[in-house]
């Protein structure tokens, strides 16, 4: 049997990033959110547990709530976005943001923040993160040219990675001085500043025309007809939905386990964060040249198998306390290595075989599916911590993680060189 391959990579890449106005602007105005992002991360988990005094099912619950929104309305928001202009739909969910990381610092200063208003708060950001992220991996293929896709996801990745690094080294040092809800406030002013990056942008987008429409129900279909159709799409979203399922597990209780029973400080855990970012910037900065080494198509599975690996050094903290910070480090590190490379590889190939008329809904199915389960994931997280303890869950995720990973290991990408550039549903097996 032959192994399905694409046509020969055009030999002109087109203009540089570094010459792309417009993308300088969107990555701009992301790097900023971005560095708030990881301060608004690590912020809410420390002020649930330290300041609120949050156990297992109230991690659990905030958890869920901040995913909630994929399962709820992640379908209908594709369907949305590919008929509307995507910058629009990104300022507003920005603004969004703005109004409910502002609110938090306000509750608190006036004393009345209760553990209730963070699970509200996190439901609502978590709805304009729906409509932020669909429109955003929707908007890269209609600002660059194709042939550019894989570079500008691996700038973006990058970015996050080094705002990954900074954001929790910042928040790490700022936590030993200022409290929680004082990063809820800079989370609030870089996502205003995205906001205001994106208002500069000037792209040629237009409104689909009503008479292209059809009714919500059938789009939707259409969306999830094309992901579960492509056997290595599908392979993919399954993957990365048991993958995100079982981290979800491990990674909801992992604050608890550092800043309450193992007695670690905030500042550790921004560290250690931070440490690990730097392992996600290895692998954005390494993604491009591994694939091409081993592989398009064998990156994915490859990397999927190795995020199992990171879990390992934070599943034997418990046993090892002594070894606490390194080994949680080490597990920060690695994973967002695997993490990064595998991420790069999918979504850039998932942007690069859709249709244009598609995307919104290619992405929003699929994020359906993958982040849909992160709620439930993070509810059952605080029941069975409760019920076993942090340490038996933390090696039921990493196994899970692993075996999550034979939905690519055992499908055709394993063995392909190069990943097709059209939807080929047909392709022999390999």
């Amino acid at each position: 049997m032959t192994t399905p391959t694409a046509p020969p990579a055009p030999s002109a890449a087109g203009p540089s990033l570094w010459r792309h106005r417009n993308f300088l602007r969107l990555w701009g105005g992301e790097a900023g959110a971005q560095v708030g992002s990881e301060l608004g991360f690590l912020a809410m988990p420390v002020l649930a547990i330290v300041l609120l005094g949050a156990g297992e099912v109230e991690v659990g619950l905030l958890g869920a709530a901040g995913t909630l929104a994929f399962l709820v309305v992640g379908l209908p928001a594709g369907a949305w976005i590919d008929r509307a202009r995507k910058k629009p739909i990104m300022m507003r969910a920005n603004a969004v943001r703005v109004l409910a990381f502002a609110a938090i610092p306000v509750l608190w200063w006036v004393g009345v923040l209760e553990i209730w208003h963070l699970f509200v708060f996190a439901g609502i950001v978590g709805v304009a993160t729906v409509f932020f992220d669909v429109a955003y991996q929707s908007y890269i293929p209609v600002l660059v040219p194709r042939e550019r896709i894989a570079d500008a996801n691996g700038k973006l990745e990058s970015t996050a990675q080094l705002a990954g690094v900074g954001g929790p080294a910042i928040g790490g040092v700022l936590l030993t001085v200022v409290q929680a809800p004082v990063l809820m406030a800079a989370t609030a002013a870089t996502y205003l500043g995205s906001f205001l990056m994106l208002a500069t942008i000037r792209d040629d987008e237009v409104t689909r025309p009503r008479a292209e429409r059809r009714p919500l129900r059938l789009e939707i279909a259409e969306g999830l007809r094309f992901v579960f159709g492509n056997r290595l799409l599908r392979a993919i979203t399954l993957c990365t939905a048991s993958t995100n399922f079982f981290a979800t597990l491990g990674f909801t209780m992992l604050p608890l386990l550092v800043l309450r029973d193992l007695g670690l400080g905030p500042e550790i855990f921004g560290l250690a964060t931070a440490v690990g970012a730097i392992g996600g910037i290895i692998g954005a900065v390494i993604a491009a040249r591994v694939g091409a080494l081993v592989g398009e198509g064998t990156i994915i599975p490859v990397s999927a198998l190795l995020c199992g690996l990171g879990l390992v050094p934070l599943a034997l903290m418990p046993a090892l306390p002594g070894l606490a910070v390194p080994l949680l480090m080490l597990g920060q590190a690695l994973g967002a290595v695997a993490v990064l490379v595998y991420n790069i590889a999918q979504v850039s190939f998932r942007q690069r075989i859709c249709p244009v008329p598609l995307l919104g809904r290619m992405n929003a199915s699929i994020r359906f599916v993958v982040w849909g389960v992160m709620p439930i994931a993070g509810v059952l997280s605080g029941i069975l911590a409760g019920w076993m303890g942090i340490p038996a869950l933390l090696w039921i995720a990493t196994a899970g993680v692993v075996l999550g990973s034979l939905f690519v290991v055992l499908s055709p990408l394993l063995t392909m060189r190069r990943l097709p550039d059209s939807d080929d549903r047909h392709a022999p097996a390999a």
